[in-house]
């Protein structure tokens, strides 16, 4: 490898494809997808958006699961490869001590971060029925423990980095409204406890073509020994509507609010069938990365058409490679 991956761990299971011969693509997608399909559970509508750790030899994850009656729900699952999920039945019932936490409204889109040592989860949290970022937290993904709400709505995509900078935690969010967002930047905050949040700073906001509209902060950043690696969605107002596809970009090591690279270009836009049609057509949405300490292999789970769960791979040196020569910074 030429860029060194710094705080991850070997993955020897990771789940992995090799990049068809026939294929020049910076990201290529897995042969199978979708690897969660929208009825895998008697209950589930649709599998999407949905966050994957490694644990205890395997993977675990937190899924958004609507259900039949459209509810948007957090559920807990477990896989020994990574493609095959046990995802349980019922919905993730949070413990808290926080009276105006207990009660659960919806649950949407959540990531799970690792951080020193438990596995926190961000998502979006409804707040008198109004979006922000909830946080939580769990050690074996049994027992859930419900934070307070990060800020006040409107406010999404909230993204946990996988350790303290300069002393505190650091999250993405994306500002936004109560309704679909016709706008939206990718802003950063710090907390010195995870419980306020403050010292705001700007990292980026749209730009041109394919993320004109929005963007937002996708999986977990990887920190490498040149900077953050992050994946991030951008949004495309077509005159069908929303189109969700998403890129990479670098970030300073130390004050991850400044750009160093940003792809000029999509890396995965909704083109197989599976990502055009479904209950919110054209949207592939990436919420987890794992990587591989020993080879640099990424392996992302997205979010497709809003219905079901897709997964894809690239390594380090191919997304850094494709940035020192495609970026719009």
């Amino acid at each position: 490898m030429n860029v060194k991956i710094l705080n991850e761990k070997s993955i020897p299971n990771l789940p992995w494809q090799d990049r068809p011969a026939d294929c020049q693509d910076v990201i290529w997608r897995y042969k199978a997808n979708p690897i969660i399909k929208r009825n895998i559970l008697p209950t589930s509508n649709s599998v999407f958006n949905s966050a994957v750790v490694p644990f205890e030899g395997g993977f675990a994850g937190v899924f958004r699961v609507d259900d039949k009656e459209r509810n948007m729900q957090l559920h807990a699952g477990f896989s020994k490869d990574g493609m095959n999920w046990d995802i349980q039945p019922e919905r993730i019932q949070f413990e808290t001590d926080i009276p105006e936490m207990a009660e659960f409204q919806y649950g949407y889109d959540p990531r799970v971060c690792f951080i020193e040592d438990r596995y926190y989860i961000t998502w979006c949290n409804a707040y008198g029925w109004h979006p922000t970022i909830g946080v939580g937290y769990t050690f074996d993904f049994k027992t859930f423990h419900q934070l307070e709400n990060a800020y006040l709505p409107f406010n999404r995509n909230g993204v946990l980095f996988p350790r303290r900078i300069g002393g505190n935690y650091m999250m993405f969010s994306r500002p936004s409204d109560s309704g679909h967002t016709p706008f939206g930047d990718i802003y950063i905050s710090q907390s010195p406890d995870m419980t306020y949040w403050g010292k705001h700073r700007h990292v980026m906001g749209p730009s041109k073509g394919w993320e004109s509209t929005k963007i937002g902060a996708g999986p977990t950043p990887i920190e490498t020994d040149r900077g953050w690696l992050i994946f991030y969605h951008g949004v495309l107002t077509s005159c069908n509507g929303f189109v969700y596809s998403f890129s990479a970009a670098l970030l300073d090591k130390d004050e991850p609010w400044k750009v160093l690279k940003r792809g000029r270009s999509y890396l995965i836009s909704p083109q197989e069938l599976y990502e055009c049609v479904g209950d919110v057509p054209n949207v592939t949405f990436p919420c987890a990365n794992l990587v591989d300490a020993d080879t640099g292999r990424i392996a992302i789970y997205y979010g497709c058409a809003d219905t079901c769960t897709g997964l894809c791979f690239t390594t380090v040196d191919t997304v850094m490679d494709w940035l020192d020569h495609n970026s719009q910074v």
